[in-house]
């Protein structure tokens, strides 16, 4: 059975990207190479990250893409394997994934979700600046280093003891 993603041009989409050990903690300890795939994807392929938040193995970020443009899996294809392109080889590589041309360093799927409106929207975004008080990384959101909610706090969207008091701990969706 072949997996199925949805394809609408122009849409928001809510991403989960894992790394296949979730012990590792690679995205944090080499946040730089991340940005700068980030950077050279969205050159290349434009499209808006609305959010994200950088946890040591995985990560959520909200996309929009262009008003013609449904291809957010080639994007994410492009930013994993140059990501695992920039690190030195010090993984085990399975036979299998030799054959795949992988470096086991990132789970093969991800998850994604259509942003249905604005309601989603704003959960979503709520969720993604409350991961990292989730996972026990810091106690308020506004703590955390890889995140864009200092966009939001220096925007004013929102403000620094975000989160601080509000009972965001029951999320309407998983991670």
């Amino acid at each position: 059975m072949r997996y199925r993603r949805t394809d609408v041009a122009g849409a928001s989409y809510f991403f989960t990207v894992n790394l296949q050990n979730r012990r590792q903690t690679l995205l944090t300890d080499h946040i730089a190479l991340l940005r700068d795939c980030f950077r050279t994807v969205k050159q290349r392929h434009p499209f808006s990250i609305d959010a994200i938040v950088i946890l040591p193995e995985h990560l959520h970020a909200i996309w929009t893409l262009p008003e013609d443009d449904a291809d957010f899996s080639m994007r994410w294809m492009l930013i994993k394997s140059a990501f695992s392109r920039g690190l030195p080889k010090t993984e085990h590589i399975r036979h299998s994934q030799q054959r795949k041309r992988e470096r086991g360093i990132w789970q093969r799927r991800y998850w994604e979700h259509l942003i249905r409106d604005d309601l989603d929207y704003s959960r979503h975004i709520d969720y993604i600046h409350y991961n990292p008080v989730k996972h026990g990384y810091v106690d308020k959101a506004v703590d955390w280093p890889y995140s864009s909610i200092h966009r939001f706090v220096g925007n004013g969207m929102i403000t620094n003891d975000w989160g601080v008091d509000d009972v965001l701990r029951e999320m309407p969706f998983g991670e």
